[in-house]
């Protein structure tokens, strides 16, 4: 392993090369084949599968075979300015952390490659955020399932490890009504008057605190005039929970209430399903602890929490998973995005630490 000074110097560079490659879901391409080289750098053999990951097998190791991966999309538009502003002990860049950070130190292990390991098979995945829904971490599990005993999503901030999924259902909903003109067809059915009805009669649904859930209603569009009634508009929603059961329920109750309203305006609804992620928590109890332990060792703080990530999909499968942080710091999915440069060389190193005793299971 080389110097502290070395380690942060190297982590640096890659997360400004990685951060400044603009990686929207369902445009990773070019972040992915700098992820590759990356790879291939560290002298192993890489490939892009079906789908879009890069996919690579570490040679040797010994215990149980692990996947690891990092996902490459981020939230933010291809035209993002993604130029990593470096100010002293704080940069900032949309996506630097999320997940440039975990890319960036997923890279350098495998540069380093420490002697002692688990068998190792590594992966950049595409579709983490938003409506990409996991499919890359899900084509993995397809073609990887058999040979995987653990799995850890590189992913999020140091001293978290995410250790339940969260659950989502989402759902694209189309209003279409007859419309017309605003005084000389009134009062013809109107797709945004439906709309506002069923947004507000979803808005009522009764969301339990416990188990932890949430409704979202994060995009709505229509109409083409002020003096037009609307023929179309649209909604998305987005439902999660811990469980599966409460969030079939949520999901019920939701097309229950839109069929409803759109009955009462004389409108169509089309509901289409966009996401499904499972809920839930595998048996990772074992893989928990000594990702604590390791942190304590570090004297990080470990805290558990549940969350939507590359996890949730070994998870449900009944794979142990966990997501496992390597940076400090905030604002992630905003444009003011920004970690602290020095927690690099700490979350390379709890990572290291990790796999390390992960080799004697």
């Amino acid at each position: 392993m080389q110097g502290a000074t070395s380690d942060q110097a190297s982590l640096e560079a890659l997360i400004i090369d990685i951060c400044q490659v603009p990686s929207p879901t369902f445009a990773e391409q070019k972040r992915a084949v700098l992820v590759k080289n990356l790879f291939e750098q560290a002298g192993l053999r890489a490939e892009l599968d079906d789908v879009g990951n890069v996919l690579a097998t570490v040679p040797g190791g010994i215990g149980p075979r692990i996947l690891l991966a990092a996902h490459l999309d981020t939230v933010f538009p291809i035209e993002t300015d993604v130029s990593v502003k470096r100010l002293e002990g704080r940069w900032s860049a949309p996506g630097l952390g999320d997940n440039s950070a975990s890319l960036a130190v997923l890279s350098y292990y495998l540069q380093q490659l420490p002697e002692k390991r688990p068998r190792l098979t590594v992966a950049a995945t595409v579709g983490e955020e938003g409506v990409g829904d996991l499919y890359g971490m899900r084509e993995l599990m397809r073609s990887q399932k058999l040979s995987t005993d653990l799995v850890i999503a590189v992913d999020g901030h140091l001293g978290t490890i995410v250790d339940q999924s969260v659950g989502s259902k989402r759902f694209s909903v189309t209003v279409q009504a007859k419309g017309g003109h605003s005084w000389g067809d009134y009062p013809s059915p109107s797709a945004t008057h439906a709309l506002g009805d069923m947004l507000h009669a979803i808005s009522r649904i009764s969301v339990p605190r416990e188990p932890r859930s949430s409704l979202n209603i994060g995009q709505i569009s229509g109409g083409t005039s002020i003096n037009a009634i609307a023929q179309e508009a649209k909604f998305n929603l987005d439902l999660r929970s811990l469980d599966e059961d409460v969030l079939g329920g949520l999901e019920r109750e939701a097309k229950n209430r839109i069929l409803k309203v759109s009955r009462q305006h004389e409108v169509s609804a089309d509901i289409e399903q966009i996401g499904d992620r499972p809920a839930g928590k595998g048996p990772n109890d074992v893989l928990v602890q000594s990702a604590k332990d390791v942190l304590q060792e570090l004297d990080i703080f470990p805290r558990t929490a549940a969350s939507s990530t590359d996890a949730n999909i070994p998870m449900a499968l009944g794979i142990p998973a966990i997501a496992f942080g390597v940076y400090h710091g905030g604002d992630a999915h905003r444009l003011s995005e920004w970690l602290e440069p020095a927690s690099l060389v700490k979350g390379y190193k709890a990572l290291t630490l990790l796999l390390q005793k992960l080799a004697d299971q």
